[in-house]
């Protein structure tokens, strides 16, 4: 076996589909969770597509992530409200607040759903793209356990806590940006540990708060911080918005789902949605978004052939790329993948076998 497969996408969404739907969520949010899974690997942020659905199926198994959740309303005012996600899957949770910001900010111009008693949700562009798709400006957020040390500090004290920013531009598609308060995303870690490689020094340390570039260290140790004491500032609001205000877990009381895999992690989400209807109109706003990208395209660089990309660009094009050509994932992951399927008696198909 190769060391990495190409799979196709159709296929790979099919087998997704029902395997989650055997391992226990409804036939809607398989597909849902699917379709997430696989457009997060399609944008070519292959840390949390398809590398996380063992742990997740591990998790949906054990019950600690509540395959069926009653995600409801617990109270707010006007355009906020909080909810509780019932320990369902982040996804699940997720993507019905965001529904739920969007007809919010229908109705009041701006809509924000705070959530407590969730998981791990993926990428936090899956549901800022959810909120350009129906022509809204949207921030998601989440908050994860302490896991970043902070300038001057020996012991984590906050999490790298995602923040995810979109517009709508009425292009071939919508700008997010997408990003974590750390260098990178612990994700990165697992994905080098998939392929056997080395990480950069600057991305994490071990625990005594020594660099290292052994991602198996680096993940049992701490990540370092985006921007210094700016990345801290930031992941503090994060989890203000998210654990703090929502009365949900925050810091230390939010646990890992791989340090605690059979328990519910408890994480918090902040979902909030601006209708540009209430002021400016769609029109304009897309208008106004499509004069700003060719003033960015237009900016010269310093490197012969570079090129100014928005963000939301790369991943467009990767998507186009991949859509095309299949999804390139770590043989050692589909035979994980597949593992998985067979213990518990669903079919895997031969086509997600070949190089």
């Amino acid at each position: 076996m190769s060391d990495n497969l190409t799979i196709p996408v159709a296929d790979t969404t099919e087998f997704l589909t029902g395997l989650l739907a055997h391992l226990g969520l409804s036939a809607a949010d398989a597909a849902d969770c699917a379709r997430d899974l696989v457009q997060t690997n399609l944008w070519g942020v292959d840390s949390h597509g398809l590398l996380r659905l063992p742990i997740y199926a591990q998790r949906i198994l054990d019950g600690s992530v509540n395959s069926h959740p009653d995600v409801k309303c617990l109270g707010g005012r006007g355009g906020f409200e909080v909810w509780d996600g019932d320990g369902g899957l982040g996804y699940v949770v997720g993507h019905k607040a965001t529904d739920r910001a969007i007809e919010l900010a229908k109705t009041n111009g701006i809509g924000a759903v705070g959530v407590r008693n969730s998981n791990h949700f993926g990428a936090a562009g899956l549901y800022i793209k959810q909120a350009t798709d129906a022509g809204m400006i949207a921030l998601a957020m989440t908050n994860v356990i302490p896991n970043l040390v902070v300038p001057g500090g020996a012991k984590p004290i906050t999490g790298n806590n995602p923040l995810a920013f979109g517009a709508p531009t009425g292009g071939d598609f919508p700008m997010i940006l997408d990003i974590s308060m750390s260098a990178v995303a612990g994700g990165k870690l697992l994905l080098a540990q998939e392929k056997g490689e080395k990480i950069p020094f600057g991305w994490a340390t071990d625990r005594n708060g020594e660099p290292t570039d052994d991602p198996f260290v680096g993940f049992e140790g701490f990540l370092l911080p985006l921007g210094g004491h700016k990345g801290f500032g930031l992941s503090l609001m994060v989890d203000i918005l998210c654990g703090v205000l929502t009365g949900g877990a925050y810091q230390f009381d939010i646990k890992s789902m791989y340090a605690n895999p059979n328990e519910p992690s408890d994480t918090c989400h902040m979902f909030i949605v601006i209708d540009p209807d209430a002021f400016l109109g769609r029109e304009q706003l897309e208008a106004r978004m499509a004069d700003m990208h060719k003033t960015i395209k237009a900016s010269p660089m310093s490197a012969k052939g570079g090129r100014m990309l928005i963000p939301g660009e790369l991943e467009h094009e990767t998507m186009m790329k991949r859509q095309r050509d299949g999804l390139p994932v770590p043989a050692s992951l589909m035979a994980e993948i597949r593992s998985i399927a067979e213990a518990q008696g669903y079919e895997f198909p031969a086509i997600l076998c070949a190089a």
